[in-house]
């Protein structure tokens, strides 16, 4: 049997298994399982335990910091390893009743509120006494962090909740000079708490100590009024009122009869009984530490209010949501995804979080939503702009906006209190019981938002802001909704609602341009649809040429009214960053490509990898980036807009052209570490030396350098042409080098040919004979692949010519070998073999065996070709034995292939299907040859057609037409003629030589 495993929150995190007690590990440890413990049973996702551990700026390996931290909490409680259930991507502790203090906390503070209105004081105070008595110093102590401090205020309001309740309950039973002692300690501790202090006054009284209370209220209205600028609360005043005339009923106690309830804050000065300071019950149910925030357990200063008799006029019903908007349209998706998170009956309020960047419809989403599920909420929906962003008021404090909301739901100014964790307080007890919704648009921040949450079951907070509030996702169980740009089928859409169906049904290609020149930003269309309203008489046309002639400027969306001015609604997002971060904003600017890397990012703005990632997580939180993959970062060409204009208004140039040269020098830099490691045989070139502040990215395999590669394929494209356009001449010739290879074994012919013109006229700028070689061959390999062989071949022919000047023998060896190519194509095949023959010579017998490897293949090819299969196959089995040595895959792929075309010719066609089916293997396993993939499958078909297998060589044909389809490769359009002309019956049979 084993023994009972105990935690405990309410303290230092702890757990015991029977009397010993159990090591947990270090803080951040120790904080996994306390937030699985408050969660009493809940699931807790990954992600979310990594919100509450590191905050806004996590480290990339804080996923698996959490799943080590959960598996050797697992290990530390051996035997009942079990209690933490992985479920899905989240984790939950599965603790029996009576395994967790703070459950026990709840079940007994619950117990007391039964007992108390039944008249059990003695029976109350004992269960209130054992609850308190569970504490054993701060709660969560050592553990920290943001998460942890907002749930130990929580856990902290609770506990003077209960004991509020239990020294209320004492000065029942007549013990009011033995809790004087206590409740000074705690005025003390809590200066501006009223509810402390009410009781002190009464206490002291009835321990004939008048003078002593009224000098504790004369305190606490010096102490308001110099530290907030207030008078004590309507309850403070009437009791000081009463002890003043010395009222004998404030003598009297109850003993044993349960107090009657009275709302203090309508009361008459009369009214007030010794009942008046008895607090609220603590009701655990009440509060749920996952989705309420720390205000949630803060006690009421009044007691329960009484139900309203029936001649107390019936509560308002507000109903506040502004008008949906006339042209709101599509968000289908968003809709049905937000409406799945409305609470339902008895379960706990939600919190909706919408967020985006500025100007893509979070107000107008959140009011045609809040519209739809209204009915669902029939004792109100409430609306208040919190101001967060707002170009000329300050944000709304949020003791005014619970002032504001507490009106709205019918609570008279008069009875308001002051303090702001009363008003929060008397929110909660307002909504307790009603299912309300409340739309606040526009928040700054959490801090803002927390107050103003509701702690009973049934209610819905939705929430719009510029900024994430990972916050109040991570510590209040807010859930996050964000909204991007508009498809380009809803942009049509909010077009034909403005403009009518007519006009947008006449002109479908001008919508669709000025869709995309509005980065289909709502705000941006919005803007160019009222435009083309007032303009009835021009054409969509014309506005869509207006709106390319100023691309790049947002001069075109800009509006009298700030609120619809697409500049002026992004600069309240900018000017609420921090400098280092506007900096880092006008920066990105610069940076050519779709998305940008974190070190990318970092070398542009030469900063550490951390700072850098601190800042993009500012400019992700504001909704000024996003980070569409992980680690890739981007904008829509609206934000890259006005990032450029702030850049030019107050960059200077020379801040400017440092940034440049540092993005150029990461990504030379970068591709050349990747390069080198890709092509091992290939001549080398000399970089200088990078900037400071250049991060450039390192590769450890093939593999990791080809997928980069890969993901930076049209970053490296942009970045080479930027290169070239701002006199980087050395980067962009050097940059085209590190790309020809990749580029050119992908089949990328178009970009390939691209990024060497345009590096050639960086060359010829230089006139640097080295750089002109270099971009001249590449240039040769481009037209070759393209079958432009004329000029592929005066391009070879320029680069040999300059290598020679030169003296770049490895570069002239490898020319030769191109050359080979070129003639191949052309039909001059005893001249492809002539150069091969002086590529051989030129690498002498010490030469590179990977270079000496494809040379001697070479020969062997062009002897197949010229028909000399069996001194062919001599020259390929040395190549062979060169690569097998090095597992060469990428080598063998193309030996292996030589091999299979001299075999099928000399009729050997099983062991050509051989050598063809492990070349196939070896391409794919190296992968990124999707062409030589593809050549390799005609030639199996051919010897699978030669040994009677039309199906089989059918379908090879096939798979290797698609892959010459998709990447357009010219030879696409004579495999699917060859294809084409088997017969289902497959009596036409390939030539066998």
């Amino acid at each position: 049997m084993r023994e009972q495993v105990r935690f405990a929150v309410l303290g230092p995190v702890s757990a015991w298994r029977g009397a010993v007690e159990v090591g947990l590990g270090p803080p951040r440890q120790r904080a996994v399982l306390a937030v699985l413990l408050l969660a009493e049973g809940g699931r807790v996702p990954v992600d979310r335990l990594v919100d509450a551990l590191w905050g806004a700026a996590p480290p990339a390996s804080a996923v698996g910091s959490v799943r080590t931290y959960v598996h050797r909490l697992r290990r530390a409680l051996g035997e009942d390893a079990a209690l933490i259930r992985s479920v899905g991507d989240a984790y939950v502790v599965r603790a029996l009743p009576g395994d967790l203090d703070l459950a026990d906390f709840r079940e007994l503070t619950a117990r007391a509120e039964p007992a108390r209105r039944a008249g059990d004081l003695h029976g109350a105070a004992v269960h209130l006494r054992d609850a308190l008595a569970l504490w054993r110093g701060p709660a969560l102590s050592g553990v920290r962090g943001e998460f942890a401090q907002v749930r130990r205020e929580q856990l902290e309001a609770l506990r003077l909740s209960a004991l509020e309740c239990l020294l209320g309950i004492r000065l029942e039973l007549g013990e009011h000079a033995q809790v004087v002692t206590e409740l000074a300690g705690l005025v003390a501790g809590h200066p501006l708490d009223e509810r402390f202090r009410e009781m002190l006054m009464l206490a002291l009284y009835r321990s004939g100590r008048q003078s002593a209370a009224l000098e504790t209220y004369a305190e606490a209205r010096t102490l308001l009024a110099e530290e907030l600028g207030v008078d004590p609360a309507p309850a403070l005043q009437h009791l000081y009122e009463r002890i003043l005339r010395g009222d004998g009923d404030l003598l009297a106690v109850r003993g044993g009869v349960g107090p009657a309830t009275v709302d203090r804050h309508s009361a008459t000065p009369d009214a007030v009984t010794p009942d008046a300071v008895t607090p609220n019950a603590v009701t655990p149910d009440a509060v749920t530490l996952d989705t309420v925030t720390s205000d949630a357990v803060t006690p009421a200063p009044s007691a329960t209010p009484q139900p309203p008799s029936p001649h107390r006029p019936a509560r308002p019903v507000p109903a506040q949501l502004p008008s949906d908007l006339p042209g709101f349209v599509g968000r289908e998706a968003q809709l049905a995804q937000a409406s799945a998170l409305v609470p339902e009956g008895d379960a706990p309020s939600a919190t909706v979080v919408i967020g985006g960047t500025a100007g893509v419809g979070k107000t107008a989403f959140a009011i045609h939503w809040a519209r739809r599920i209204a009915p669902r909420f029939p004792d109100g929906q409430l609306y208040l702009n919190l101001r967060g962003f707002d170009p000329v008021g300050a944000p709304v404090p949020p003791a005014q906006a619970l002032r504001t909301l507490l009106e709205a739901l019918g609570v008279p100014p008069r009875e308001l209190p002051e303090d702001q964790d009363a008003l929060a307080a008397r929110l909660r007890t307002v909504l307790t019981g009603r299912r309300v919704l409340i739309l606040l648009d526009n928040a700054r921040d959490a801090g803002q938002i927390r107050p103003l949450l509701p702690g009973a079951p049934g209610c819905l907070v939705i929430v719009t802001s510029r900024n994430r509030l990972g916050g109040l996702v991570a510590v209040d169980g807010a859930r996050p909704l964000r909204l991007d740009v508009l498809t380009a089928r809803e942009g049509r859409d909010l077009l034909l609602r403005r403009l009518g169906a007519e006009r947008v049904a006449a002109e479908p290609e001008a919508v669709r341009e000025i869709v995309e020149l509005c980065a289909r930003l709502p705000l941006a269309l919005a803007v160019a649809a009222a435009r083309a309203a007032d303009r009835t008489a021009f054409p969509l046309a014309a506005l869509a040429d207006e709106l390319a002639e100023g691309h790049g400027s947002l001069d075109a969306f800009t509006d009298a009214d700030q609120a619809a001015d697409v500049r002026a609604v992004l600069s309240w997002s900018y000017h609420a960053l921090s400098p280092a971060a506007a900096r880092l904003f006008r920066l990105l600017v610069l940076h050519p490509g779709p998305d940008v890397s974190l070190p990318a990012a970092a070398s542009l703005a030469g900063l550490g990898a951390a700072a850098t990632r601190s800042l993009l997580a500012e400019l992700v939180h504001a909704h000024l980036v996003d980070e569409p993959a992980p680690g890739r970062y981007a904008w829509h060409d609206l934000l890259r807009a006005y990032a450029a204009e702030l850049s030019a208004g107050t960059g200077g140039p020379d801040e400017i052209t440092a940034a440049r040269r540092r993005m150029a020098d990461h990504y030379l830099h970068s591709a050349y570490a990747a390069a080198r490691l890709m092509d091992l045989t290939r001549d080398r070139i000399v970089l200088a030396e990078p900037s400071p502040g250049v991060h450039s990215e390192s590769h450890t395999t093939p593999q990791r350098a080809m997928a980069w590669f890969g993901t930076e394929r049209a970053v490296l494209v942009a970045v080479l042409k930027e290169a070239s356009a701002h006199g980087f001449d050395v980067h962009a010739w050097q940059l085209a080098w590190c790309v020809e290879h990749h580029f050119g074994r992908q089949g990328l012919w178009h970009e390939l040919g691209v990024t060497l013109r345009t590096a050639l006229q960086s060359a010829d700028r230089l006139g640097d004979p080295t750089a002109l070689a270099h971009i001249h061959r590449g240039l040769a390999q481009a037209e070759s692949y393209a079958k432009r062989t004329g000029d592929a071949r005066a391009h070879i022919e320029r680069a040999i010519e300059l290598f020679a000047k030169v003296g770049d023998v490895p570069a002239l060896t490898e020319s030769h070998r191109q050359l080979s190519v070129v003639l191949e194509v052309q039909g001059d095949l005893e001249g492809a073999l002539d150069h091969h023959r002086q590529a051989l010579e030129l690498l002498g017998p010490d030469g590179d065996g990977r270079l000496r490897s494809w040379i001697l293949n070479g020969l062997g090819w062009y002897h197949s070709l010229l028909g000399r299969h069996r001194e062919a196959l001599e020259f390929c089995a040395t190549a062979l034995e060169l690569a097998r040595a090095r597992d060469d895959d990428y080598t063998l792929g193309h030996v292996l292939n030589s091999i299979g075309h001299a075999r099928h010719h000399l009729g050997a066609h099983d062991e050509a299907v051989t050598a063809f089916e492990e070349a196939l293997a070896r391409f794919r396993h190296v992968g990124g040859v999707p062409w030589a993939e593809a050549h390799t499958l005609a030639s199996l078909a051919d010897s699978r057609l030669a040994l009677g297998q039309p199906d089989r060589a059918r379908a090879l044909l096939a798979e290797g037409v698609r892959i010459l389809e998709r990447l357009g490769h010219p030879d696409a359009g004579a495999m699917r003629e060859k294809l084409a002309v088997l017969t289902p019956d497959g009596d036409r049979a390939a030539p066998s030589g």
